[in-house]
């Protein structure tokens, strides 16, 4: 299910245009063989945000082939660090960074994110933009240990956060075949939009997009 209509994403699709070959051939490899990368709409308005931003250092959790992680270093030039736990995924994301002349602006680190992301806390490393796109159940662990990564006014963005609208209502998950992970996602959502230290909106674009400007000043670890 689409969550917005049907004709309205078909509509906005055919405006759709990433300007690098090589990066539109990747998509469609990838599309090809039902391999999970960022919906049109929603790659769409990342870039423009990370432009808006003029993001220089950005960590993504979730890194499937490594498509959005060249889309986001090609669009504004800046260091992406993306982090994968599948070994499959994690090579195809190496080779595919390395073909595509990346890997002097794209790292793909290797092991599950909470562990990663507690070294990289003890390595000191900050980030402007933090991209969540991995296990939906886990993004409340994701948020909670990249945030002593932010920077001041770090923008935090977590992609399918309306999952297939389920997350606004039961009825799109008739057999409740996903309901620990519509109740998690739910909590999340509920979670990140009372934050003092976070102003969060969320966006019915894609399968639905939370923006995240965090104030450090207000952040307590």
């Amino acid at each position: 299910m689409n969550i917005t209509n049907d004709i309205v994403t078909s509509y906005i699709e055919t405006l759709y245009k990433n300007d690098n070959p090589r990066l539109r051939e990747l998509r469609a490899f990838a599309e090809e063989r039902h391999v999970p990368v960022i919906l049109k709409d929603t790659e769409g308005l990342l870039l423009n945000i990370l432009r808006i931003k003029k993001a220089s250092h950005v960590l993504e959790i979730g890194s499937a082939v490594g498509y959005s992680a060249c889309c986001f270093a090609d669009s504004c030039g800046c260091k992406v660090i993306t982090v994968e736990s599948d070994k499959e995924a994690y090579d195809a994301a190496k080779s595919n960074i390395s073909e595509l002349g990346f890997s002097d602006k794209v790292q793909v680190r290797f092991g599950d994110a909470r562990d990663v992301l507690l070294q990289m806390a003890a390595e000191k490393e900050t980030f402007d933009v933090v991209f969540i796109d991995a296990a939906k159940s886990h993004y409340r662990e994701f948020w909670d240990l990249a945030l002593p990564l932010c920077s001041q006014d770090a923008l935090v963005i977590c992609d399918n956060v309306l999952m297939k609208g389920m997350t606004v209502s039961d009825e799109y998950d008739p057999g409740r075949r996903y309901k620990t992970s519509i109740r998690k996602m739910r909590e999340f959502i509920k979670y990140i939009t009372h934050l003092e230290y976070a102003d969060t909106c969320v966006l019915p674009v894609g399968d639905g997009v939370s923006v995240s400007v965090i104030d450090k000043d207000l952040y307590i670890l």
